[in-house]
């Protein structure tokens, strides 16, 4: 007999579901390694408000990174995701909650003390007057050097092989700001990844990217996280993509958690088409892809019963 397969939308709130604890909330808070890989988590969140100014947009959120696993945060645009990633980068203090980076309070550690574990690719980017991509790169081997920043033989090897990694070895010379903002994505990596980090946080990081770069990023990530053990954090408009990277999926939608869970149980069709407000049927969960239905109009949410709005067929 099958075992009933479990909804990723029951109990997503609960700020506990993770990968390794195959959802079950059994920790009780704890810090220590009892869920998952001997060194236990490199980030956790419990029931974390995010916000700006004090006002909540989401409440309730779990967060658990274990070493060598993706997390991936998908939902509509202005859902929240960026304002997570924030918060757990420490840009944005939380509303309620705390964050811990191997198990110290996120709030209590020193910049350097941060940057030496976590980087971050989100979505600014530096201006700079006169740099090549090789200096913008080099500024992620700081947190390792002293106080004077002088780079040594060994953070120029760093340099040079994350460059190799993400492709950007000969753009080293280039203008930063003269390059094509698919080319200063790959170079933002290669930057986070010259911290040498144990989380990795990166938003929507396959924007500006054709196919090819997409697929080759993910994968880089993918060796890390296995090879290296980095705990990755990052939010993904690609569905296709997110399906075959993650190994855990959050759902953000209307100021809560929606769903999370293992790729196979979030990216069904009852779980998408709801996340998204799409109309029924039109997630195929086994291309990963959407249906466009010729004939379709689009109704105004304040013309839907109580917001549930989905577009519809003329005739319908």
């Amino acid at each position: 007999m099958n075992a009933k397969k479990r909804d990723p939308r029951a109990g997503a709130t609960d700020g506990w579901l993770a990968a390794d604890c195959g959802g079950a909330d059994d920790t009780d808070g704890k810090l220590a390694a009892d869920c998952g890989g001997a060194d236990g988590p490199v980030l956790l969140a419990r029931d974390l408000t995010v916000g700006y100014d004090g006002q909540p947009i989401i409440s309730g959120i779990g967060l658990r990174l274990e070493p060598g696993r993706i997390v991936t945060l998908v939902g509509p645009n202005g859902a929240g995701k960026s304002t997570i990633l924030r918060t757990v980068a420490g840009q944005l203090a939380p509303v309620e909650g705390t964050v811990y980076l191997r198990e110290r309070d996120l709030s209590e550690l020193s910049a350097q003390e941060l940057a030496a574990s976590l980087a971050q690719v989100l979505t600014e980017r530096p201006r700079t007057e006169l740099l090549t991509c090789q200096d913008i790169v080099e500024v992620g081997r700081y947190p390792h050097t002293g106080r004077l920043g002088i780079l040594g033989p060994e953070d120029r090897a760093v340099v040079q092989r994350v460059m190799e990694v993400t492709h950007t070895w000969e753009l080293r010379d280039r203008d930063f700001m003269r390059i094509s903002d698919g080319q200063r994505q790959r170079v933002m990596l290669a930057r986070a990844l010259c911290q040498e980090p144990r989380v990795l946080l990166l938003d929507e990081p396959t924007s500006f990217l054709d196919i090819h770069y997409q697929i080759e990023l993910l994968e880089i990530l993918r060796a890390l996280a296995r090879e290296q053990g980095m705990a990755v954090l990052m939010s993904l408009h690609e569905l296709n993509l997110a399906r075959v990277v993650s190994d855990w999926v959050i759902c953000v939608r209307g100021k809560r958690v929606f769903a999370q869970g293992r790729p196979e149980e979030v990216f069904v069709p009852e779980v998408i088409d709801e996340l998204f407000d799409l109309r029924p049927g039109t997630y195929d969960a086994l291309s990963g892809s959407v249906a466009i239905t010729p004939g379709v109009t689009v109704t105004k949410r304040d013309e839907c019963p109580g917001g549930n709005c989905h577009s519809r067929v003329e005739g319908e």
